[in-house]
């Protein structure tokens, strides 16, 4: 006899369940991350950076299963779909990262994926330094975070660091966050309060040398902030999050912001992924630009 489906209820605590014990998980990994960042740094086993690409446009993600039959070639098998993204795009914003520290296993599996390609992932930031902790005596936890970018070397990009939309702008958040980053790397942090869009904000990531993640997203501000040598956009939708499908004429707008910036590096990726809107907004604001 067939279980009676779980309430609404029931369905929530078993997602928070679910989500705790996750958390765990993270704290147990990011233990292991900083065991062999120290060790790597005893043995002098630190890579050095390398300049990525000028223009790098990608997705915020690429394993979605309702791309299967449109984006995804219906009989491809699943263990083909990254080799299968990486023929479109050079780079891809690694979200599970957020939800899940990565081990050095699965760090290193990114390497073996992109083996032969140049691949350049930027890697988003664990909910643990951004979402439970808040940057709060985070230091050790950004510096054993950042140890991924050693253990992928030239595949590495960017830090993504997102808070949360309820964290909104105050002076000493904004310097405890510039203060444990590692200018070492190349961190990009996103608000999603829109009290961060100031000039003091600003002037202060100049300063630090970090990159304000400028964000296309429902009641945020439209505008491009350049802070640093590298420009990073986020495409989330207008009205309404992850489902807007950005038209020729609104991305040829925001390609005009982006010459006009004269950045170094651009990053864009594309996290409308509704209805594979990322995959065919990244392809048209790219043919765009390369066009221009």
């Amino acid at each position: 006899m067939a279980e009676p489906p779980l309430t609404i209820d029931e369905r929530r605590a078993k997602k928070a369940e679910k989500r705790i014990k996750q958390r765990e998980i993270t704290v147990l990994r990011a233990s292991k991350m900083h065991k062999a960042r120290l060790q790597a740094e005893q043995v002098g086993s630190i890579s050095q950076a390398v300049l990525p690409p000028a223009l790098n446009i990608g997705c915020s993600g690429w394993f979605y299963w309702h791309l299967k039959g449109s984006f995804y070639p219906t009989q491809m098998p699943t263990k083909e779909w990254f080799s299968h993204y990486a023929d479109h795009f050079a780079t891809v914003e690694l979200n599970a990262p957020f939800y899940s520290w990565p081990t050095l296993a699965t760090v290193e599996s990114w390497r073996k994926q992109a083996e032969g390609r140049n691949m350049v992932y930027t890697v988003k930031a664990s909910e643990l330094i951004t979402h439970i902790r808040k940057f709060e005596d985070t230091r050790t936890l950004v510096r054993d975070f950042g140890y991924i970018a050693d253990l992928l070397g030239p595949m590495m990009g960017c830090f993504l660091f997102q808070l949360p939309p309820s964290y909104h702008f105050a002076p000493e958040r904004l310097q405890n966050i510039l203060e444990q980053l590692d200018p070492s790397r190349r961190n990009v942090i996103e608000f999603r309060h829109k009290s961060w869009w100031t000039d003091e904000v600003y002037a202060a990531f100049e300063k630090a040398g970090a990159i304000f993640c400028t964000c296309s997203g429902p009641r945020l501000p439209d505008d491009l902030v350049k802070t640093a040598e590298d420009i990073y956009i986020r495409f989330h939708g207008v009205d309404a999050w992850y489902r807007h499908d950005y038209s020729h004429d609104e991305l040829v707008v925001w390609a005009d912001r982006i010459r006009q910036a004269r950045a170094e590096r651009v990053w864009i990726y594309f996290n409308n992924d509704f209805n594979g809107y990322a995959i065919k907004n990244a392809t048209m604001l790219a043919g765009i630009l390369k066009g221009s």
